[in-house]
């Protein structure tokens, strides 16, 4: 038995499909930019309409303009023809795919999508087609071959009307000023979620579990301090209660190294004055950033009057999922 290239053909597939990105690109014209606009002035939803294979690349394609700013939804073309054409209504875009422009069972509702009074939005590799010519914006998405050996089955065809499903989304997405606060409403299951609308005063140590000494304290008492609240770190504050500085694990490598007397030597002499600090309503992911930038691992939450009132560190990031 002849023994089979897998690695070879896979290279073929990959070649050819992203030639058919290549080709796609020259199809961004004023029929792209029409169909765009017909979904961005939508007063109701995009509803996405396809068959077979084209069904379910309409499914993903549905779901990333619902999730980035579009309201949006699948409805089977079968399914439509028995009662669900009552989802449609004429403040609606239909967006309809078919590689061919011709599949009977999306062919078969577009009258009635007629007379709803909904606009509608091709997706076909050909222009000349029944779809193409009975819709009010037509985006082509013609490759030059399939993937398939035998050219039958939907591989580079499916892998453009993917692309060019996206390529609808972001461009409403950046039309919109959709932001990653929008984002996070649609997307709060998860880790993701947790990235984008968890602020720190969701997870910080508060209260008691707060580290803080004052500036009049000893390097001991900062130490019996980090060790009772377990942060690896302690806010250093003045009589007001107002943040001063910040005593660290790594600043505790330092003054040993130096041979100080963590007895008698006071927090003040050796803590960090210049210390980066939060707030309460700061995105976890923005503390994240922050923290490694600075190459930092833990962060002081101080209130509108410098006052300590949390502290986090990656530990917490970590266990909450935001890391």
């Amino acid at each position: 038995m002849t023994q089979l290239n897998f690695i070879e053909q896979g290279r073929r597939v990959l070649t050819i499909e992203r030639q058919a990105l290549d080709d796609i690109i020259q199809y961004l014209d004023d029929s792209f930019n029409t169909a765009c606009q017909l979904m961005f002035q939508c007063q109701g939803r995009i509803i996405v309409v396809g068959m077979g294979k084209s069904g379910h690349i309409g499914n993903k394609i549905a779901a990333t303009l619902a999730s980035t700013g579009t309201p949006a939804f699948f409805v089977h073309p079968g399914e439509a023809s028995h009662g669900d054409l009552g989802m449609i209504t004429q403040n609606d875009v239909v967006m309809l795919i078919s590689n061919s422009g011709e599949t009977s069972e999306v062919l078969n509702i577009i009258p009635v999508i007629k007379r709803i009074g909904a606009k509608m939005v091709a997706m076909t590799g050909n222009p000349s087609s029944s779809m193409a010519k009975w819709a009010d914006a037509h985006v082509c998405i013609k490759v030059s071959q399939e993937a398939c050996p035998l050219g039958l089955a939907p591989t580079a065809s499916t892998t453009a009307t993917l692309a060019m499903g996206d390529a609808i989304a972001v461009a409403l997405l950046e039309t919109r000023g959709f932001t990653a606060d929008d984002f996070a409403l649609s997307h709060p299951g998860g880790s993701l979620g947790k990235r984008l609308l968890l602020c720190l005063k969701d997870l910080m140590h508060n209260g008691d579990a707060t580290p803080i000494i004052k500036d009049t304290q000893r390097i001991k008492d900062a130490l019996i301090e980090m060790s009772a609240k377990g942060l690896g770190m302690t806010a250093v504050v003045n009589e007001a209660g107002q943040l001063t500085g910040l005593f660290t694990d790594g600043d505790l490598r330092r003054i040993l190294e130096q041979r100080i007397d963590i007895h008698n030597t006071l927090i003040s002499e050796v803590m960090t004055r210049s210390c980066t600090t939060a707030t309460a309503d700061m995105l976890a992911a923005e503390a994240l950033n922050i923290m490694e930038r600075k190459r930092i691992n833990g962060l002081i939450v101080i209130d509108d009057n410098q006052h300590p009132i949390g502290a986090l560190n990656m530990q917490d990031l970590l266990k909450a999922g935001v890391l």
